[in-house]
């Protein structure tokens, strides 16, 4: 009985999606509702996040957003917003932090709202899904030669946790990394007063839970001020 042999190397298909420009890329609108990058004109679709993605970047916007609230900086924490890192590619990262200016241009622009090259986020967070050798390497060199200061790659996976800094220091042009294990505090190089625990970041508590406490210390403070009040004390000079 003859039998069928299968081939030692299957001969790769040819790759016959249509190539992109960034300017047709800002403006494409998909009909199956996924998010797509753009990588050299190819379309890149993004995993459908987990429970786990979306809270620890729910959690890493609000962390950010109060720290440049206490610090009084003039910049905005945003998902959703694109990155251009070459000529015909364009990345959205988890979390990106950048000036209000530069977001106002993208905002007064049509088509997605999407960082030219020469509006540079100040940092740009992806969270470790399905493609680890994008997060790690790719996206890595590409957000390295856009001049981005500071990109940071939250790891979740089992047995493999971490949180990654990546900056430029002092008169370098390619990134130098430190890695941050479960039990360390990540620190940023961008922001030197930000230290975040990673095994937080790793395994956060809900951001509503975080704002119910944030409530009632600001009542608890409003309720202590207004009793002393009633004892003739000025509760701004104490």
């Amino acid at each position: 009985m003859s039998q069928s042999v299968v081939p030692a190397v299957e001969e790769k298909q040819p790759d016959t999606s249509p190539t992109l420009t960034f300017e047709e890329y800002r403006f494409y609108q998909s009909k199956d509702d996924v998010k797509y990058e753009l990588y050299k004109g190819k379309l890149i679709p993004l995993a459908t996040a987990t429970v786990l993605h979306i809270k620890i970047c729910e959690y890493l916007v609000y962390k950010l957003q109060r720290y440049l609230a206490e610090h009084n900086l003039d910049l905005v924490v945003k998902t959703g917003l694109g990155v251009r890192t070459e000529e015909n590619s364009s990345r959205v990262p988890d979390v990106v932090v950048c000036t209000q200016s530069l977001l106002e241009q993208a905002a007064a622009r049509p088509g997605g709202g999407i960082l030219d090259l020469d509006e540079i986020a100040l940092l740009v967070i992806e969270v470790v899904s399905q493609d680890r050798r994008a997060d790690y390497i790719t996206k890595r060199g590409e957000y390295q030669l856009a001049n981005v200061p500071e990109y940071v790659i939250v790891d979740p996976t089992e047995n493999r946790q971490r949180v990654r800094v990546m900056a430029f220091l002092e008169g370098d042009d390619i990134y130098t990394e430190v890695n941050y294990l479960p039990g360390e505090e990540m620190e940023s190089v961008v922001f030197p007063n930000l230290r975040l625990s990673v095994n937080e970041i790793l395994d956060p508590p809900l951001v509503e839970g975080l704002i119910k406490a944030e409530q009632a210390q600001l009542q608890k403070a409003e309720r202590l001020a207004a009793r002393l009040r009633e004892l003739g004390v000025d509760p701004d000079a104490v």
